[in-house]
């Protein structure tokens, strides 16, 4: 959420920034209602002192033996007004707090502008696309002789469901204990256990609700928890509503979660196999730091899931999203897009986000500065380190060999005992 000063106090830069997103804020719409909302406050501000005066005037009148029926009398009907400003106050208050969460975070001015990812700006690149002397299959074609089956699990759940057997799940399974192998071990992240479903407050917290309540799964009855989207949720949660201690910070959070989203805008697209799954499993990492840092954290965070794919020996390359492709939380996102030859072209894995103070403000999570003695908004980062499924899909293309089997990264080879390939025969 921004914050409601910079909204009254600089209305116009802030509008001028949501633009680059192609977010149109009414600014004169905006202060008109926020001052609707100063006006009731006043209202109900002089109310309140008014009747705690007659109260007092009560009391006096009482002791000296005074009537003072006309007094409650004046009393009862203030306490009327009173409540139908405090009304009116709180009419004003829920249309400024929707817009509020309607609203996205504002850019970094190191964001390039751009409608769509076709103008993401590429920043660098790492590893050389393979060459092979065969006609490179998709990970469907390669998948399906290895054990991936999505017949059976369309038949129990629909599209956009995957199910793994043999050798194939193993993999899929090492390589989430590769991940969080490396983030704990090499990066000081701590790993946590999490729930897989969470309430509405936690998803409002960092920005998914009520913005994108449609890319959610709900659960049935009157639980009112929802399935989570990706492990960011409970993990940045984890500190709403705290006041940390400086030398707390930065903590580092990483979790490996299934992952479901109804994938409500996505319809027709990447339809086969394993790319754009309503089920899926990923490894997060969270940072929780001091505003100072978040931007040397971004630039740390993204290098961490880019070891990942070094590991994994997968050509790779990082943009930065452009203004019209960022998401609602971020103020400076890099993607990170492995290179997969069935389809001839860099494809998301990674997205490595800092939300600034914007989730937050939502949260109320703050710390403690040593130098003014207040609490002030910590700033909150994330990214996948990485999603297993879609690595196991770049596992498959990029390592592929013309009889069908598959070389297995070195990397991977001790959580899998030795095994060094993966045979069709198998």
């Amino acid at each position: 959420m921004l914050d409601p000063r910079l909204l009254r106090g600089d209305i116009d830069s802030v509008a001028s920034n949501l633009l680059r997103r192609g977010v149109r804020l009414d600014s004169a719409a905006y202060l008109k209602l926020d001052s609707r909302r100063k006006s009731a406050q006043k209202k109900v501000d002089e109310l309140r002192n008014e009747r705690n005066t007659r109260s007092k005037s009560i009391g006096q009148a009482k002791a000296s033996g005074a009537d003072i029926q006309p007094l409650l009398d004046d009393v009862s009907n203030l306490g009327e007004r009173l409540q139908k400003a405090k009304t009116d106050l709180e009419s004003v208050q829920t249309q400024l707090d929707e817009l509020h969460l309607g609203l996205p975070n504002i850019l970094n001015e190191s964001v390039p502008d751009g409608l769509d990812e076709t103008e993401n700006a590429e920043i660098r690149r790492w590893g050389e696309q393979p060459v092979f002397g065969f006609k490179p299959n998709d990970h469907v074609e390669i998948g399906e002789r290895l054990g991936m089956d999505f017949a059976s699990a369309a038949k129990m759940s629909g599209s956009r469901f995957s199910l793994l057997h043999g050798e194939l799940a193993r993999v899929h399974r090492a390589l989430i204990q590769l991940m969080l192998d490396v983030q704990t071990r090499q990066h000081g992240y701590r790993e946590t256990y999490v729930p897989y479903l969470v309430n509405a407050k936690s998803l409002t917290g960092t920005g998914q609700l009520p913005k994108f309540e449609d890319d959610l799964f709900q659960t049935a009855g009157e639980s009112g928890l929802y399935m989570i989207p990706t492990a960011e949720v409970p993990l940045t949660n984890m500190v709403a509503g705290e006041i940390l201690d400086a030398g707390d910070l930065p903590l580092r959070f990483t979790a490996h979660t299934p992952c479901f989203r109804s994938e409500a805008g996505s319809y027709g697209r990447d339809t086969r196999g394993m790319i754009r799954q309503h089920q899926f499993e990923k490894v997060e990492l969270v940072q929780i730091v001091k505003p100072e840092q978040s931007y040397e954290a971004l630039e740390e965070l993204t290098g961490h899931a880019e070891v990942i794919l070094r590991l994994l020996e997968l050509p790779y390359r990082v943009v930065a999203l452009c203004s019209g492709d960022i998401g609602f939380a971020a103020a400076k996102t890099y993607d990170l897009e492995v290179w997969l030859p069935g389809q001839e072209r860099y494809r998301e894995i990674s997205s490595c986000s800092n939300c600034t103070d914007f989730q937050a403000r939502r949260m109320l999570a703050r710390w403690r500065n040593p130098d003014t003695g207040k609490p002030e908004l910590v700033h909150t980062l994330n990214g996948s380190g990485v999603a297993a499924g879609r690595a196991l899909v770049a596992v498959l293309e990029n390592h592929q060999q013309e009889d069908g089997s598959v070389r297995l990264p070195t990397s991977l080879q001790p959580y899998l005992g030795g095994l060094t390939q993966l045979s069709p025969n198998a």
